[in-house]
């Protein structure tokens, strides 16, 4: 499916940032730093504009540092809507995308769960920018040298290859880390693998780019203070974004030792209109199904909002404090338990009906019950 704009909305503050519009469903957010990296680009580029074209003024050369700066986040951004697109068309959410201080996120609301389909996402962003910086580069070669015009093309068309190279370097948060630990998860059948290469990538990138700004700094570059500004924030972002994937890769393991049948509450069927009070005395701590008269269940009961409702009117019927049951919320009792830690951390659910392979519930697993064992084992 194809990238489509939504109708015109009007810009608000969000907690991520200034919302610009949204994208095939997805809202587009301008960070507030977004703005800091913007000046810095501004004042940093506006004295190479007036070396490159020496008949410009200084305000001359800051209108065209600019646009530049306009078009390199529109550059960006349709980078990361690569990303998206993708992501969409595989049946993974998409939270937002944030454009920010040192270039964009596209936040995918769930992990990928096969390789390739990682590998995919994370190839598109870099396809997209080579695609663009072909296309500039085409109309750069066409144009005549000199003006304006011809120098944002050129130097739009630079920005985009840098971009795409970039992402392709082999380090975590980058694509190409990404692209490297999708392949081999997909050797070796183990994410952490691909994640602890990445890790091991981001480390080497980071050096690179300082060796780079220090070198340029010896040899008096014309870019020597730029290069250091972006070389130094994006070491920073490359080492810091590292060391978030590899929490959140420890976070995503399952310990050793323990069995999903250990967290699992043992579950009870009764029909929705049971009055809640008696639920509740029914359930004594297990998982409690809620099943209307025709077979079809309603939810599990949630026994906070059960609580609530009980204290006022313990005759209403239970299914006014049920929780519905969804296909996110269904877990096969045959499920790896990495499989099953990966979609309690991304569902926003309080519980999880599992059944058996012939369809029939065999218990309830709790969010609070599977935290309280994975902080014990990890503590």
């Amino acid at each position: 499916m194809p990238p489509t704009a939504s109708s015109p909305v009007r810009p608000r503050l969000n907690d991520g940032g200034l919302l610009l519009c949204r994208v095939a469903g997805v809202p587009v957010l301008l960070s507030t730093s977004w703005w800091l990296g913007a000046a810095l680009i501004v004042l940093l580029y506006t004295p190479m504009v007036g070396r490159i074209l020496p008949g410009a003024g200084v305000w001359e050369s800051a209108v065209l540092a600019a646009v530049f700066t306009v078009l390199l986040a529109a550059s960006v951004l349709l980078h990361e809507l690569g990303h998206c697109i993708v992501a969409l068309r595989m049946g993974l959410p998409v939270r937002r995308v944030r454009l920010f201080l040192l270039g964009g996120l596209s936040e995918i609301s769930r992990t990928p769960p096969k390789p390739a389909q990682e590998g995919l996402i994370a190839a598109a962003g870099p396809a997209v920018s080579l695609v663009l910086a072909g296309a500039n580069g085409i109309a750069w070669y066409a144009m005549t040298p000199g003006g304006a015009i011809w120098l944002l093309v050129a130097q739009t068309c630079v920005a985009n290859l840098a971009v795409g190279v970039f992402n392709l370097l082999p380090g975590l948060p980058l694509d190409g880390g990404r692209m490297l630990r999708a392949l081999l998860w997909r050797i070796t059948g183990r994410r952490v693998a691909g994640t602890t290469a990445g890790v091991v990538g981001a480390g080497a990138v980071a050096v690179a780019l300082l060796v780079y700004a220090v070198i340029g700094l010896f040899n008096g570059a014309a870019d020597q203070w730029l290069r250091l500004g972006v070389c130094v924030l994006m070491a920073w972002f490359v080492v810091a974004g590292a060391s978030a994937e590899h929490q959140a890769e420890q976070r995503r393991r399952w310990p050793s030792g323990l069995e999903l049948s250990d967290l699992v509450r043992p579950v009870l069927q009764l029909p929705a209109e049971s009055p809640v009070g008696d639920a509740l005395m029914a359930a004594a701590g297990r998982g409690v199904v809620l099943v209307r008269a025709d077979g079809i269940a309603v939810g599990l009961l949630d026994q906070t909002a059960a609580e609530r409702l009980a204290t006022h009117a313990p005759h209403e019927p239970a299914e006014r404090a049920a929780e519905p049951v969804e296909a996110d919320t269904i877990l096969l009792d045959s499920e790896s338990p990495d499989a099953v830690l990966e979609r309690v951390q991304t569902v926003l659910a309080w519980q999880f009906l599992v059944i058996d392979e012939e369809g029939r519930p065999s218990g309830v697993l709790r969010r609070e019950d599977l935290r309280s064992a994975l902080r014990s084992r990890r503590g």
